[in-house]
């Protein structure tokens, strides 16, 4: 019952369901981008910057790659890019957060300080130096993401432990003699879901775009591999902004796409949560 009406609260959402939708096609499209893409995304096809036609939908890049495999490519990597970087950085935020919410005194105060220590960094320029000093690559992007990205769902989530450690059902279970494991994931846990879920939408739009920024740069996925980043970076002369729109619009688009969705999806995800809205 309790399922069927968390389903209708979200389906009342139209942009969030019509996101979900999205969201959906675009994932399917990106798992299967081998079987989907018409060539491989680094092999040189066709012509030097070549306007789409039948056998080239979205045309060729400045060395003559299908712009339409390298986007399905690089779509898999935004995708699993802010995926990946947000279980990272939520498993880290929760365990440190039902620590210090739960335990409370000297090691709240310790856990506490040190996320505010990581706060007190500037969070892009966290990121760019921590991009500088390891080897770029996927899985530096995901591991430097999702290390840096924890704090506030520690403090998101200690907020939420400090109210529910003082639940009668949680000092009941302490009376009853329950180790605190138990009681911390049995109990606690699964009553922060609906708030660790809407901030965790956010956190996956984050990273996608600081992925973006990253790769556009220079700092994150290196060409020849496809990401929507570095697509973007192949194509900021004022030439082929204004020449050759095949070129930036596709992966523009496609990130402003994943990015509006995620969030539309977490908008729905507050609504369906709440219990209020009937």
């Amino acid at each position: 019952m309790e399922q069927t009406s968390f389903i209708r609260r979200f389906s009342r959402h139209k942009l969030g369901t019509l996101s979900f939708f999205i969201l959906c096609i675009i994932s399917f499209a990106a798992i299967f981008a081998p079987v989907l893409a018409p060539f491989d995304p680094n092999e040189i096809v066709g012509g030097f910057g070549k306007a789409p036609t039948s056998e080239f939908l979205l045309g060729t890049d400045q060395v003559g790659r299908d712009v339409l495999s390298r986007l399905l490519y690089g779509t898999r990597i935004s995708l699993m890019v802010g995926f990946l970087a947000t279980i990272i950085s939520s498993a880290v935020g929760i365990f440190l957060g039902l620590l210090a919410g739960y335990f409370g005194g000297p090691l709240d105060m310790v856990i506490m300080r040190f996320t505010d220590m990581v706060m007190s960094f500037p969070y892009i320029l966290l990121v760019l130096v921590a991009a500088a000093i390891f080897q770029p690559g996927l899985w530096t992007m995901i591991l430097i993401l999702g290390f840096v990205d924890w704090p506030q769902m520690a403090r998101l989530v200690r907020g939420n432990v400090l109210s529910i450690r003082e639940k009668n059902y949680v000092k009941a279970s302490k009376v009853a003699g329950m180790s605190h494991a138990y009681i911390l994931f049995s109990e606690i846990l699964p009553n922060t879901v609906a708030p660790i879920l809407i901030y965790g939408t956010s956190v996956v739009a984050i990273s996608m775009l600081d992925e973006a920024a990253l790769s556009f740069l220079g700092m994150g996925i290196k060409p020849p591999q496809a990401s929507l980043g570095n697509m973007l970076n192949g194509a900021q002369s004022l030439s082929i902004l204004t020449s050759k729109p095949w070129l930036w619009l596709p992966p523009g688009l496609m990130i402003l796409l994943l990015v509006m969705s995620v969030n539309f999806i977490g908008d729905a995800l507050r609504d369906a949560f709440d219990p209020n809205q009937s």
